[in-house]
């Protein structure tokens, strides 16, 4: 697993690629924390359009930085979700908390 981060607008944008389950997410969490820290975003967008497998972990995840970017007055968004994912998600009830969208530059709508 492995995220890059990118400040786009005041928009901190996390791309996730591979398998994110409990042995990634630490590290993730931490990079990801770090830069909210040190940015300041107005939004965090975390992009799974890479991303093939999730366990619960990620849910969790997903969870702490919503926390987080609320501590901030920040909201946060989940682009791209593949469909297999998508579905856990929404189970999870994790679109009360993060809008789940395509990101800008992407034109298939996510179902």
């Amino acid at each position: 697993m492995t995220v890059a981060l990118q400040n786009n607008n005041s928009c901190l944008v996390a791309s996730l690629s591979g398998e994110l389950d409990h042995h990634s997410v630490r590290m993730i969490r931490e990079e990801i924390d770090t830069a909210i820290s040190e940015q300041q975003p107005a939004s965090l967008a975390l992009d799974f359009g890479g991303v093939t497998f999730m366990d619960s972990s990620g849910i969790g995840l997903i969870l702490g930085r919503c926390k987080v970017m609320g501590g901030i007055g920040g909201t946060t968004a989940i682009w791209n979700p593949p469909p297999h994912i998508r579905r856990v998600m929404k189970l999870s009830g994790i679109e009360r908390l993060a809008k789940i969208e395509r990101s800008p530059n992407r034109k298939e709508d996510i179902k």
